[in-house]
């Protein structure tokens, strides 16, 4: 085993430990989470109650399930959420690729960092809804425009966090996969950037959420279909608000769950101990 392979999994061991929860553990989380979904939806149906509200103000939660239910099987979320998750993951994998690239700059080159950090601040403060309309004028309110403001939105916390992680990499690694005279590739791909993983990995579980929000504020802008399109419709045209309800229902259970995918795969690339 060569010197930088062996530095490599001494990095992998070193970070991202985390301690292994026990089925116990594991069950009482899951009750807990189970008691803190039944706790929000009572305090829901309370102010229901109290303030007296209609359901097209503010439906309670039966029946927002049984809107979300009829939706489903009419066949009428799937094909929005189909278009929506299209959009997310698309986005989420060039935003991503092309942040890592550039944050591994930012990190080796003090003068790409002064010359570039001005502007991806500058472009992380403008609001991605104050540029979405521009970028459907610019790209159409098509595909590629969406996958520009997602792509966008997802870019500045996976290029920081890879920025922060491959210049917290131990030195004495550095040196000695050059001392074996590594070539700068072989140090990025085998040294820096699997010890780097970890929090290359945390700014993905941020930015595959953000992918969510950028592809609907892409939908708001200009769009036929998604998700955000189908919010646009049952609070307008529609008039049908339990719709909207479900339809954030199925947004939310759409970001949890690609959330917890990237948890799934930080764990397997990362390693849990």
């Amino acid at each position: 085993m060569s010197a930088v392979e062996h530095g490599r999994r001494r990095a992998q061991r070193n970070v991202g430990v985390r301690p292994r929860l026990d089925p116990a553990g594991r069950t009482g989380n899951a009750v807990l989470v189970a008691l803190s979904l039944a706790a929000f939806l009572l305090v829901w149906q309370l102010v229901v109650w109290v303030s007296g509200f209609k359901s097209f103000i503010l439906p309670g939660p039966y029946t927002v399930a049984e809107r979300f239910v009829r939706a489903w099987a009419e066949g009428m979320m799937w094909p929005h959420v189909q278009q929506t998750l299209v959009e997310v993951l698309l986005g989420f994998a060039i935003g991503a690729l092309v942040a890592v690239a550039a944050g591994v700059l930012l990190a080796r080159s003090r003068l790409a960092e002064r010359l570039l950090s001005p502007y991806l601040v500058a472009a992380q403060a403008t609001p991605v809804l104050a540029l979405a309309p521009l970028i459907v004028l610019w790209f159409g309110n098509g595909l590629l425009s969406k996958l520009v403001i997602t792509t966008l939105i997802v870019f500045f916390p996976v290029a920081i966090a890879t920025m922060v992680g491959i210049r917290g990499v131990d030195r004495r690694l550095l040196e000695m996969a050059r001392s074996f005279r590594a070539t700068d590739w072989q140090v990025i791909r085998r040294v820096e950037v699997p010890a780097a993983l970890p929090s290359i990995l945390g700014g993905m579980r941020v930015g595959i959420t953000l992918a969510v929000i950028g592809a609907i504020v892409g939908e708001w802008a200009g769009g036929e279909k998604g998700v955000g399109v189908l919010i646009n419709l049952a609070r307008g045209s529609l008039f049908d608000i339990p719709l909207m309800f479900a339809a954030l229902v199925t947004l939310a259970l759409l970001g949890v769950t690609l959330y917890l995918v990237m948890v799934l795969v930080e764990r397997r690339l990362v390693g849990e101990r």
